[in-house]
């Protein structure tokens, strides 16, 4: 699609449980970009899973361990779906921005309190006894700060976000 080609990378930025990574798929497949997930890349590099690794070091050295990877991306085409804490590294996050376009899917509450049920288990990074509200309220803001594009995804499917993104982008470009 040469209308998506002025964008070397889509990051995928928002909160977990927002598809971030069912919709990089899609538009990986779409767009004829590579795919990582960088939640994947840690869990492989570290042969633990997120929650495994959150609880063995904890938060502020799993988000040092998310940084690395991060600082670690190169090159273009690809779709990225980073994991929901990436916010909380300036670095990081500069880093993205350079790499390519980063795109917020934007979730209210409410609709995010029915997917995401089980924030131990998805290794969520939060403090100890951390609401999904305070987690939302303490991370939306700097979700909004980083990203280039925002997509509103409550009541959507994987494929109509993936569209939504891809109109996004071609209008952003004018395309």
């Amino acid at each position: 699609m040469s209308d998506a080609s002025a964008h070397s990378n889509l990051i995928l930025t928002g909160m977990p449980a927002v598809g971030k990574s069912t919709v990089g798929v899609l538009l990986a497949k779409r767009l004829g970009y590579d795919f990582i997930d960088t939640d994947l890349l840690i869990q492989k590099r570290h042969g633990r899973l997120l929650h495994q690794l959150i609880r063995r070091h904890g938060m502020k050295r799993f988000l040092d361990i998310e940084a690395q990877t991060i600082l670690s991306l190169g090159g273009s085409g690809q779709v990225v779906a980073t994991g929901g804490s990436v916010v909380y590294r300036p670095r990081s996050m500069r880093h993205l921005q350079a790499m390519g376009t980063v795109v917020f899917m934007d979730i209210d509450l409410e609709s995010l309190r029915r997917r995401l049920t089980d924030m131990d288990g998805r290794g969520v990074v939060r403090a100890p006894g951390q609401s999904i509200a305070d987690l939302f309220a303490e991370r939306l803001p700097l979700y909004r700060r980083y990203s280039r594009l925002t997509i509103a995804t409550a009541g959507l499917n994987p494929g109509r976000v993936a569209e939504k993104i891809i109109r996004a982008l071609e209008d952003s470009s004018g395309g």
